[in-house]
């Protein structure tokens, strides 16, 4: 059996074991916990279920939200009004049920959509989140008789089932949504959202829709997040503003926090200890218990930021060591066909630039760039610091950074495409200093740069990386296809810049732009990349833009070189022609001519 396909099963089957031994749990408890316990529990596993989501979300993929209680109170509010002022019965109750998962599920867009436009940064999608709630309260505020205003809605009728029952519903709604999230984060696509967290940037040029794929997982986090929002009303029989306001959002991040971030079982289990401590702990102490809550979670911000789940994982594994046999990973497979280097069916160019411009205020940065990547081709790219170089790279790979002018990537203009769709045209784009994945593994990465092509599994890890042979080749050249379950981080700068390349290929190019892709490297390890160039053009037909400050390497590899000064083109043709330019020279006069920017 191949590796990854046990590790499969050995995944399924701890998840199987775990949700059978949480369930089975859950069916015990009530027989040995007291009514008052019981009816704690029942609201805090609710609550739980809540910072799942929230933990999904900050934790694996980076968004810091304040807004997962609003769409608990969504749910609360669907339940608490349907019944309060329109029936009550199995009709009315599914109907309150689906209204308020479809109205968290237009928030969850909207917001998403707000939030998480290409560009934005992280600290905007939290203020975004933090007003959620606040303008849901005040809604709550100003709808009178018919919400309750800021006293809430009670008393209406609802399931008076025992407590028993009501406890198997919360505790299996936790268990089964936690265990699908546990697969969820350690499968393929749980490493899409981990990439995402480390390093949106690259993910985008690699065509990876990071901004889709942020609001479907807000949308499926809130509608968890209202679906235990109308069982905790249902259960209560009491809906207030509090259900949807900032402090029980912020509260659900402090339990996240001390849980651990990203371990999620910690949160989940940070949640239950410390609201139903905290039930007890108002009774007993009601002036102080908030202050210890604040004082414990500052306390554990500063001297333990990854919260109590690593530590106790730690000391798990080492009162129980294991070992493990070494992982293989995915295997890496050949494509059986590429669209690799395949442009338009006709002669279009690859590439076409007319007129462009960037301006950032006052300054101009480029001024009518017009220029023409054909197949077969490497065109060079050279000029002083500070002449437009990386500009015009990223005003080839992103529609929104030019001011003026068209670019054409095989017939087809960019318009204002964000970087995942201009990939999707045919671009591939590599950086001047190398972007990967920390913490990552090689085949990881590998996996990410065909996302957009295979896709990935949502509750598994696939066998195999298929891919373009120019990136198999790279990746035996540089022996990184021995070292596939190596993290990105312990990689030499020169196998880092090999396997950028081969992230590269594997989104199929046309047009592949490479800033500076010899940087740091040694003279052997230089003249390698000029080889791989060099047959990646001839053989394969790829249009190369190419960055370099090494004049020599220039020389050797490229077709033709353009120079930029002060963001315009001074001059194209050959090498051999620029260098001998009495323009270039006068302008160059006793400077080589540089790429480095």
């Amino acid at each position: 059996m191949p590796d990854t396909s046990f590790r499969n099963l050995n995944r399924l089957r701890a998840a199987l074991i775990g949700c059978l031994l949480g369930l089975a749990l859950v069916a015990l408890a009530p027989f040995v916990l007291d009514t008052y316990l019981t009816n704690i529990l029942i609201r805090t596993l609710f609550l739980a279920a809540v910072v799942m989501t929230v933990d999904i979300l900050w934790g694996s993929v980076g968004i810091l939200t304040f807004g997962q209680s609003a769409f608990f109170g969504i749910g609360a509010y669907a339940c608490g009004l349907i019944f309060t002022h329109y029936g009550f019965g199995p009709g009315w109750a599914l109907a309150a049920f689906t209204i308020g998962l479809g109205i968290a599920a237009i928030v969850a867009a909207a917001t998403g959509w707000l939030a998480f436009f290409h560009g934005s940064s992280p600290l905007y999608a939290s203020i975004i989140t933090l007003a959620l709630p606040v303008v849901l309260t005040q809604l709550i505020f100003s709808g009178g008789n018919f919400t309750g205003s800021s006293s809430g809605l009670s008393g209406f009728p609802t399931y008076y089932w025992d407590l028993m029952i009501w406890f198997w519903i919360a505790g299996g709604f936790l268990i089964l949504t936690t265990t699908a999230a546990w697969l969820l984060v350690r499968s393929d696509f749980g490493r899409v959202l981990v990439a995402i967290r480390e390093n949106e940037e690259r993910c985008a040029y690699l065509g990876i829709p990071v901004s889709r794929i942020k609001i479907m997982l807000m949308i499926a986090s809130a509608v968890v997040a209202s679906a235990a929002g109308f069982g905790y009303a249902a259960f209560s029989n009491v809906v207030a503003p509090e259900l949807a306001g900032f402090q029980l959002g912020t509260e659900f991040l402090i339990w996240t926090a001390l849980g651990g971030r990203g371990t999620l079982l910690g949160p989940v289990l940070a949640a239950i200890g410390i609201d139903t401590m905290s039930a007890w702990l108002s009774g007993a102490m009601p002036f102080l218990w908030k202050l210890l809550i604040g004082v414990v979670f500052v306390v554990v911000i500063v001297l333990l930021p990854r919260g109590f789940a690593p530590i106790v994982t730690a000391l798990f594994q080492r009162l129980l060591p294991r070992q493990k046999a070494p992982a293989q990973g995915r295997r890496l497979v050949a494509a059986e066909q590429s669209r690799l280097g395949q442009g338009a069916d006709d002669d279009t160019p690859p590439l076409v630039i007319e007129h462009l411009s960037r301006r950032y205020g006052s300054l101009q940065v480029l001024r009518d760039v017009t220029m023409t990547g054909r197949a077969s081709h490497l065109l060079g790219i050279i000029g002083p610091n500070g002449a437009g170089k990386t500009t015009l790279m990223r005003c080839i790979s992103d529609g929104s950074e030019r001011t003026g002018g068209t670019v054409r990537i095989n017939g087809t203009e960019i318009g204002r495409c964000a970087p995942h769709k201009v990939v999707a045209l045919g671009v591939g784009r590599s950086f001047q200093n190398t972007s990967l994945f920390d913490t990552l593994t090689i085949s990881d990465c590998l996996m990410l740069a065909r996302y957009r092509i295979d896709g990935a599994s949502l509750f598994s890890n696939g066998e195999a990386v298929t891919l373009p042979q120019p990136a198999l080749d790279i990746l035996r050249a540089t022996g990184l296809d021995q070292r596939l379950q190596e993290e990105t981080r312990n990689l030499s700068h020169g196998m880092k810049r090999g396997l950028e390349l081969a992230m590269v290929l594997a989104t199929e190019p046309s047009v592949m732009l490479l800033d500076e892709p010899t940087a740091g490297l040694t003279k052997a390890e230089r003249m390698a990349i000029g080889k791989i160039l060099g047959r990646l053009a001839q053989d394969y037909g790829l249009c190369i833009i190419l960055i370099e400050h090494d004049l020599d390497f220039v020389r050797e590899i490229s077709d033709r070189v353009v120079v930029l000064h002060q963001g315009a083109i001074l001059m194209e043709g050959t090498v051999d022609e620029v260098v001998s330019s009495e323009l270039v020279q006068s302008v160059y006069a006793g400077h080589h001519v540089e790429a480095a920017e």
